[in-house]
């Protein structure tokens, strides 16, 4: 499941940029591919579990995860707009070391120094493919604090919905909080809605059936499945396969090289999440 989210994240770098280069407007590509992604959770929840019900109590919660996954989608689809899909992704390489601070400091998770060195041997090698990659950071500093705002607000996300993932189901906490991140969305997108030509190629549009269905819908089930099952922390681990797979995507589509130092650091990526995997069960936390 892991592998598979992190393998449509890749691609969605992109397909995004490419979108977002053809002349859909930011905030209105944010819109529409949210509602769109809300409107067929929503469809799917109601006929799987009659219901979107959350509770009363969980109000508090829900409204920061709001907030994370909007500030998310801004951040994301900004950073696109004003640097490269390569650096975007880089940069989401960060995505792990918050989300184990954030998880140890919100007591979600108590991490063992095995962990640690499995993190830090993972974000090496996103280290080694960014410099076998041939290519340097952008010199636009707004598209790169964008991109690493987008990493620590998904961290943040990830570790939020955690205690939420033990009461519901994947699909009624996806229908639920797309739809609610929509209407913010919306509102600070209407005027590039309005001011949006529509009016693109097949193959656009094709791009775009991909970032709805792929990224967000597959993705939010697959991710938040395996957050549950493995924790959010150790999930996160997969993040740093994105820039490789990266690099593979680009060699068998655009016939671009891989140099062995993006090869070195894709084993590095592979060998923290094996190290990752075999850390044993954490401690209990001390009674209050």
């Amino acid at each position: 499941m892991l592998l598979a989210t992190v393998t449509l994240w890749a691609l969605n770098f992109t397909v995004s940029k490419y979108i977002l280069d053809e002349g859909f407007h930011p905030l209105a590509y944010s819109a529409v591919r949210y509602g769109c992604a809300a409107l067929i959770f929503v469809a799917i929840t109601l006929a799987w579990e009659g219901s979107l019900r959350i509770g009363r109590g969980q109000l508090p919660l829900m409204a920061l995860c709001t907030v994370l996954l909007f500030a998310n989608q801004i951040s994301f689809v900004y950073a696109l707009k004003f640097t490269t899909a390569t650096t975007v992704a880089l940069l989401f390489g960060t995505l792990p070391i918050f989300t184990a601070i954030l998880a140890r400091g919100t007591g979600v998770e108590h991490l063992s120094l095995q962990f640690w060195l499995a993190a830090l041997l993972s974000f090496a090698g996103v280290a080694f493919v960014a410099i076998g990659s041939g290519g340097s950071l952008s010199a636009n500093l707004k598209g790169d604090a964008l991109a690493v705002t987008g990493a620590l607000t998904w961290a943040g996300y990830s570790v939020a919905i955690s205690p939420l993932m033990r009461r519901y189901s994947p699909f009624r906490l996806s229908a639920v909080f797309l739809a609610a991140v929509t209407v913010p969305l919306m509102l600070a997108g209407s005027r590039q809605l309005a001011d949006q030509d529509f009016h693109f190629g097949v193959l656009v549009w094709l791009g775009f059936a991909f970032a709805v269905l792929g990224p967000l819908v597959i993705t939010n089930l697959l991710w938040f499945t395996a957050i549950d099952r493995v924790g959010p922390s150790r999930a996160s681990l997969f993040a740093n396969l994105q820039p490789f797979l990266a690099a593979i995507v680009a060699l068998l589509l655009l016939n671009e090289h891989i140099t062995t130092l993006e090869v070195v650091g894709g084993l590095a990526i592979a060998g923290g999440i094996v190290l990752a995997s075999r850390r044993g069960p954490a401690p209990e936390p001390p009674a209050e």
